[in-house]
Parts: C-alpha cells; sequence; structure tokens
C-alpha cells in the first residue's frame, strides 16, 4: 500500500511563471511523486510524494538540475552521552529520521552534530527530541535557531547578490551606453565626424567589447545558466529569452571586432552594439533586485504573525521564577506574564487580573479583560497587571501557530483564476522564439532592412517578452490579500475561498452564538409593590445560587456584574422548568414563571402590561415573590453581540441578501430579526435541516454563504458556496468551513466579502496589465519601434509594477462600517421549515 506524504521545498531562483512550470514538471518526472504545486510569489514547491519510491536528496536534486535550488539551513547540536562510534552512528540514524533532514554529520571526538535540513520542514526542537528518543541528550543553548530566519537569511543573500550584479552592470554599462550611443549618433553628423575623429577609431571597439564582456558573462551568468539548464530539460523560460536576445547583441559585436582583425569589416559594418547586451541585463537584473525585495513585503503580514511568539518564557516551579526556551515549554507548566510581555503560549489564567491586547490576532483594538478562569493566546499583549497561567497548548498546537500554518497554506494555494495565466504561460516563450523568427525573416525579405536592423528588432522582441509579470499577477495579491485577513482576525483557509467569497449573493446567519451571544443574559428588571431594582435582583440572585438552569445562571451573573451582595440559600426547592423555592435572610423567595406563579395563587395583574411587553420582545419573563408579595419581573433573553446590528447593515451595503435560519419559535426570531434589521427568516429549524435551507437558496440561482459556530452548523457550511465559521465556535465548524473569524465578530464577514472584492479587482488590474503589456509592446517591437534597451527597461517595470500593485492592498483601509448604508428594515417575511 502506498503511503503519501508532503512535503513544502522553498525553492531559490525562479524568476517567471515558466520557471513554475519548469519546477514542477522536474518534480513530477520523478517517480513515486503524485502531485506537485509550485507557487512563484512564495517560491515553495508543495510535493505530494511516496517516500518508499523517491527521497528529498532526489526531489532536491530535481529542482538543481532544472536551473534552480532549494534554501537549506544548517544546525550544530552539542550531543551528550556519546561513548564510542557505535553511538555515532545511533545519533546519526535518529537524526536522520525526522522529515526534512538532508545530511547528518556526526563526531564523536568534538561531540557535535551538524544537520543540514529544510528550513519550515522540522524545526530544532524535532531534531533535539530525536536525540533524546535515541537515548542521549543535547546541551541547551541561547543560541536558539529559528527555520524562517534560515530561510529569511538565503532570500536576503540572494537579494544582496543581485544588487552586487546590478552594481557591476551599472559601474560598466553607464559609460559604455554614453560612448556606444555618441558613436552611433556622429555615424549620421559628419560635421561631428570630422570635429572629433579620434572617436571614431577602431580601437574604441576594443574598449567597448572588455567593459560589455563582464557584464555579459558575470551579471548575464544567471541567465546563461538557466537557459542552458532549461533547454537541457526540454522547456523555455525567461533566462532563454534574455540569454538568445544579450547573446545575438554581443556576439554580433564580436563579429564585428573579427571583421576588423581579419578584414571583412564592409560586409559586416563597423557598429557593434556591445551596449545594448550590457544595458539590457543591468536593466533585467535591477528589475529582478526590485522584485525581490517587493516580493519579501507581500509575505509581511506572515512575518509579523511569525515574530509574536516570544523566544523565552518565564515559568513559576516551587515558588521560583525560572526563565526558559519557549520550545522547553510544556502543558501545564504554569507561565509568569507580567504587564508590557507577550503571552508566550495558549494558557488559562490560574492568578491575576489584566487587560491583554488580541488586535493582532483578532484586529480588534479594544484590550479584553481576563481573569481567573479566562483563556489567554500565545503571542498577545499583557497590558496590566502580572498573570500567571497555565498553559494549554504548547508548540505547533498553539492558535497562532495553526494560524501561521492556515495563512501559509492559504497563500500556497492557487486560485482558480490563476488557471488562465498557467495555461497561457505554458506555450508563452515557445510562441514568442516564433515571433521573433518570424520578425527577423519579416524584416529581411519583406522589409529588406540591414541584417543590423532586423537583428535588434528580433532583440525588442525577445526582451519585451518576459512572462514574469504574468506569473506574479495572481499569487501576489493573493499573499498580500489573505495576509492583511490576517492581520484583521479573517482567516482564508485557501485562495479559492478568498476567490468565491466576492461572488456572493446571500449570507445565512444562524442564530445562536452568531448574531446574539449563545447565553442567556438580564435585559430588563421591572419592581414592583414598592421593592426596587436592587431588591428583586439580590434576593433573586441569592435564591438562584443553588440552582444551575441557565436562566438562574444569568441572574446571578447580572448581580455579580453588579457587584451586589448575595447570601446563601436555605431549604433550597427547585421545580424542573417551573421554578425555585428558597429561605434567604429569614424571607421566602419564589422565582419562577409567570404560569408558576399563577398557579400558587399569586395574582399578577400589576406586572402583566410588563410581562407582555417583554415576551413580544422575545425575552423570558421571570417572576419574583417574596413572602407572597409579587416583588418584581427580570427579563432575560440571549441577547444580540456587539455590531451584529452594524455588520448586518454593512452586508447590505455590499448588495447582499441577509438570511437568518434559528430553531426558535417563530415570534422569538422574528424579534430578533426585527431589532437587527434582517428582512427574511428560517424559523423553527431543526439542525438537520439547515442543510435544506442552504440548498433552497442554492436552488434560487443564488451564490450562498453560510456564517455558524456550532456543530451543528457543520455541514451547512460544508454545502455553501463559502463557509464561514465564527472562531469562537467549535473546531469541528471551523473545519467544514472556508473562512474563519477569530473574533467571532459578526463585523468580520464584512471585512472577508470587502477584503475578497478589493484582492480580486487587484488580480483583474495585475492579469490586465499583463496581458496588454504583451499584447501591446510585442507588435510594437516586432514592427520596429522599440529599441532593445527600451523593451528591457519596460519588461523591468511590468514586474515591479504588478507586485507593487498587489503591495497596495496593505495599505486599503478595510473597515466594516465603510460598506454600511442606511438600509430601512421592511417587514419580516418569516418562512417555518418543519422536520
Amino acid at each position: 500500500m502506498m503511503t503519501i506524504q508532503q512535503i513544502d521545498l522553498p525553492v531559490v531562483g525562479m524568476t517567471c511563471s515558466a520557471c513554475v512550470r519548469n519546477v514542477e514538471r522536474a518534480l513530477n518526472k520523478a517517480d513515486g511523486v503524485t502531485e506537485t504545486t509550485v507557487n512563484f510569489a512564495t517560491e515553495r514547491a508543495s510535493v505530494h510524494y511516496d517516500p518508499a519510491l523517491v527521497n528529498l536528496d532526489v526531489l532536491i536534486s530535481r529542482v538543481q538540475n532544472a536551473g534552480y535550488d532549494v534554501a537549506t539551513a544548517k544546525l550544530e547540536l552539542p550531543i551528550t552521552g556519546m561513548t564510542c562510534a557505535t553511538c555515532e552512528r545511533n545519533v546519526s540514524r535518529a537524526l536522520k529520521k525526522p522529515d526534512g533532514v538532508l545530511d547528518v554529520s556526526v563526531n564523536l571526538a568534538t561531540e557535535r552534530a551538524v544537520v543540514t535540513y529544510l528550513p519550515g520542514v522540522t524545526t530544532r526542537r524535532d531534531l533535539i527530541e530525536a536525540v533524546e528518543r535515541a537515548g542521549y541528550g543535547v546541551i541547551d543553548t541561547s543560541n536558539i535557531e529559528a527555520p524562517e530566519d534560515a530561510e529569511q537569511a538565503a532570500r536576503e543573500a540572494e537579494i544582496q547578490h543581485q544588487k552586487r550584479l546590478v552594481i557591476i552592470g551599472t559601474i560598466f554599462s553607464v559609460p559604455l551606453v554614453l560612448l556606444g550611443m555618441t558613436r552611433h549618433f556622429m555615424h549620421s553628423v559628419p560635421f561631428l565626424m570630422e570635429t572629433f575623429p579620434w572617436l571614431m577609431q577602431d580601437y574604441w571597439l576594443f574598449i567597448f567589447a572588455a567593459m560589455a564582456t563582464p557584464v555579459q558573462f558575470i551579471v548575464g551568468k544567471q541567465y546563461l545558466v538557466g537557459a542552458y539548464k532549461s533547454l537541457r530539460n526540454g522547456t523555455a523560460n525567461m533566462d532563454v529569452l534574455v540569454a538568445m536576445g544579450t547573446l545575438a547583441a554581443y556576439g554580433y559585436g564580436l563579429i564585428v571586432l573579427a571583421g576588423i582583425v581579419f578584414g571583412f569589416s564592409d560586409a559586416v559594418g563597423k557598429d557593434d552594439y556591445f551596449e545594448t547586451a550590457a544595458v539590457i541585463l543591468t536593466l533585467i537584473t535591477l528589475g529582478k533586485l526590485l522584485e525581490a525585495r517587493a516580493k519579501g513585503r507581500t509575505s509581511e503580514a506572515i512575518k509579523k504573525l511569525m515574530g509574536l511568539t516570544p523566544k523565552t518564557a518565564t515559568v513559576l516551579r516551587d515558588g521560583e521564577e525560572y526563565e526558559i526556551a519557549i520550545d522547553r515549554l510544556q502543558i501545564g507548566d504554569a507561565v509568569v506574564v507580567r504587564p508590557g510581555e507577550r503571552v508566550p503560549v495558549d494558557a488559562v489564567v490560574i492568578e491575576g487580573r489584566s487587560a491583554i491586547d488580541e488586535s493582532m490576532l483578532t484586529g480588534e483594538s479594544m484590550p479584553v479583560n481576563k481573569s481567573v478562569g479566562s483563556e489567554v493566546i500565545g503571542g498577545t499583549i499583557n497590558k496590566q497587571g502580572r498573570l500567571v497561567a497555565e498553559a494549554t497548548r504548547v508548540g505547533a498546537e498553539t492558535a497562532l501557530a495553526q494560524i501561521i500554518r492556515l495563512v501559509q497554506d492559504a497563500q500556497g494555494s492557487k486560485a482558480p483564476i490563476q488557471r488562465i495565466a498557467d495555461q497561457v504561460s505554458g506555450v508563452f516563450v515557445p510562441v514568442v522564439i516564433g515571433l521573433a523568427l518570424l520578425t527577423f525573416v519579416g524584416w529581411l525579405v519583406v522589409g529588406q532592412v540591414s541584417f543590423t536592423a532586423a537583428m535588434l528588432n528580433t532583440i525588442a522582441v525577445l526582451v519585451i517578452a518576459c512572462p514574469c509579470a504574468l506569473g506574479l499577477a495572481t499569487p501576489t495579491a493573493v499573499m498580500v490579500g489573505t495576509g492583511r485577513g490576517a492581520e484583521m482576525g479573517v482567516l482564508f483557509k485557501n485562495s479559492e475561498a478568498l476567490e468565491n467569497a466576492h461572488r456572493l449573493k446571500v449570507i445565512t446567519l444562524d442564530k445562536t452564538g452568531t448574531i446574539t451571544r449563545g447565553e442567556p443574559t438580564v435585559t430588563d428588571v421591572v419592581p414592583g409593590n414598592g421593592f426596587d431594582e436592587t431588591q428583586v435582583l439580590t434576593l433573586a440572585a441569592s435564591a438562584e445560587r443553588g440552582s444551575e438552569h441557565p436562566l438562574g445562571e444569568a441572574i446571578v451573573r447580572a448581580a455579580k456584574d453588579r457587584q451586589l451582595k448575595l447570601f446563601n440559600p436555605e431549604q433550597f426547592e427547585a421545580e424542573s422548568g417551573r421554578g425555585i423555592r428558597a429561605s434567604i435572610d429569614g424571607q421566602q423567595v419564589v422565582v419562577g414563571s409567570p404560569r408558576y406563579i399563577r398557579e400558587s395563587g399569586i395574582n399578577t395583574e400589576i406586572l402583566d402590561t410588563a410581562i407582555t411587553s417583554l415576551q413580544t420582545k422575545a425575552r423570558t419573563a421571570v417572576l419574583i415573590v417574596i413572602d407572597d408579595i409579587l416583588a418584581g419581573v427580570i427579563g432575560i433573553a440571549d441577547t444580540v453581540k456587539e455590531g451584529s446590528k452594524e455588520a448586518i447593515a454593512g452586508l447590505k451595503g455590499l448588495g447582499l441578501e441577509v438570511v437568518m435560519i434559528t430553531g426558535d419559535n417563530q415570534q422569538t426570531a422574528d424579534a430578533i430579526a426585527r431589532e437587527v434589521g434582517i428582512d427574511r427568516v428560517f424559523a423553527e429549524v431543526l439542525p438537520g435541516d439547515k442543510v435544506a435551507v442552504v440548498k433552497q437558496l442554492q436552488a434560487e440561482g443564488k451564490r450562498v454563504g453560510m456564517v455558524g459556530d456550532g456543530v451543528n452548523d457543520a455541514p451547512a457550511l460544508a454545502q455553501a458556496d463559502v463557509g464561514i465559521a465564527i472562531g469562537t465556535g467549535t473546531d469541528i465548524a471551523m473545519e467544514a468551513s472556508d473562512v474563519t473569524l477569530i473574533s467571532g465578530d459578526l463585523r468580520g464577514v464584512v471585512r472577508a466579502i470587502q477584503l475578497s472584492q478589493m484582492t480580486l479587482r487587484t488580480i483583474y488590474q495585475n492579469l490586465f496589465w499583463a496581458f496588454v503589456y504583451n499584447i501591446v509592446l510585442i507588435p510594437v517591437a516586432m514592427m520596429g519601434w522599440l529599441i532593445p534597451m527600451f523593451a528591457a527597461g519596460a519588461m523591468a517595470f511590468s514586474s515591479v509594477f504588478v507586485v507593487s500593485n498587489s503591495l497596495r492592498l496593505r495599505g486599503r483601509k478595510i473597515k466594516a462600517d465603510q460598506a454600511m448604508v442606511v438600509t430601512p428594515v421592511g417587514e419580516v417575511s418569516s418562512v417555518a421549515v418543519s422536520a
């Protein structure tokens, strides 16, 4: 039975969408590889393979043979417990087991192991645990390796390399182009030729050749090598176009030199065009440098998330505080978080009270109050008091680690719209080479121009037609869009969800836990017969202290929120579903439903109007009787979340139809719908029938988005065109969804749809530019209206333009209330769905 594994290879050296196809093709040719997806923007290759048939060394060699490289990192571990050569082999064997390990070298004499591995696939902690499982130890050091740092170092090294090449190219190209263009200009002005005859001497061509050669073979080496490897693999990429164009110009210059030396210059002329090759290479490399820098900024959001986790944590053991490495933390450890510090891992507060800034994860600016029993998320900032919290999730299981992984997966996935670019780029380079040959032959035969003129027009076609912009158009926008979403607490599972969200026509909202808080809350306290609110609530809450009923808990919670002093109940009696009786501070207190109180012989007429009013507003009326006197009525309801009304108005402002689905009775459902401004309600829906409602709406020809938070919402979330899970809900709901709102704020739905609209608009702009750029400028180059140096500049600009346009998403304001328009709330039309 075949066991398929998946690994992400950080690929270095891709320059255009043709490179993506080259890497995919090279990896897919390996035996045992079932699927490969390469993302140009993230520069990662996701490979699904059978480890029994192919190993990492083969996969990496495939990438390298295709003309690219894989970013790797080295880590040195000081080993303890080795005593002989057998121990050396044991440690080596143990360290080779984790995924992503490429090479291991263990030295018994120095007691050190050097491990070469893939950053992001395995971690320092994985390697240490492998050694410890083998029965040996690793000395803890303060230098904690971060895989992301190693990969970032490889990317930064590439940027610095391109920077050095640009400097070399500029040093030689600037004087070369000034002198070369001056000579070309003087050919058409006899007066200048007579005035500056020394500038027209043949020896200048040897100087030009000497200046152009370093540019051609130092700056241009990467393109020449890339072209060779691409052609060797039976493919063609951007490097092929650049190499063909520059070698043509440089080679023609050598032919001119040979004509001077060997006496056939009359046949080839004395126009060398060395400067053309040099300037093309310098400009393209400059574009590559600017593009690399800009691409690095597209992943800044994910880098910020990665930077949220502290490197160390303070743990409390036996009353003493110790600072340890974050990867040494274990579940159950008590961590100390002082004011201003970040929470190291997900935990539950066991001591202290404070306010936590969760804005970097949820997008919500207001700090959240935390006390004993509250959950805190790793990476958030403690703003006030000292907290002691018990670690509940560590390492890859923390919320922050899962968020990072989710964003990385989304950024690495391909949006459906990218298929267009992939299909075009697959045939683009061969077509361009064909057009270049057509241009050359056409100008020689039909245009009857010189060989030199035909060659220059051909070079312009080769250089202007780089498919870089086409390959960057979609993935850079997706990277910025998903990263921006993560900053606002909106997580897209993949780029397909990001693309589909803007096409929605209907948003269906589950009521409990989505529109409302999902827990009963006291909304009204109406006293009667001379009692006041404080007396009514104090005695009711004191009586309910012995109850486990949700309504009783709501009353107790309300009293505590008002900081009322409660009494311990005596002679407590409860009648299920009806009410309770208790003795409180010498007074007999009865708390129950209106029916229960009336059946007890108490006249409720004095508060009947208040009871009816509460019930009309979808409140549950709870009556309080003190020593056989009706003291008051308390209204309890599952209250609407803060922001729900604004979110629904925002969704309407985006042109969406908003629908509510609930299992509540029609009267309660209508009351909530009126309060938040929803016009269409499906009430009395059983949990299993929510899917049927989604299907019914889809049958009306509408794309449906479903928002929910519970286990019973999961099937409907999966059925919807886009499922959106409230992050405060259950894991199964989030697993079934396409989008997760971390904060649980319904306004995140508006942000998600706005972000989808803006991202798709950016993708369309990028694709339009990439296609139109080539559609317009290739014919212009073929007509001879574009000199090669301008073509190189335009080609370099095209990629930088696309990436920069995607980066504009980072600065766009996305706020739920921006979409809000004043929408009159009409009559609620309701549809009852029964079992």
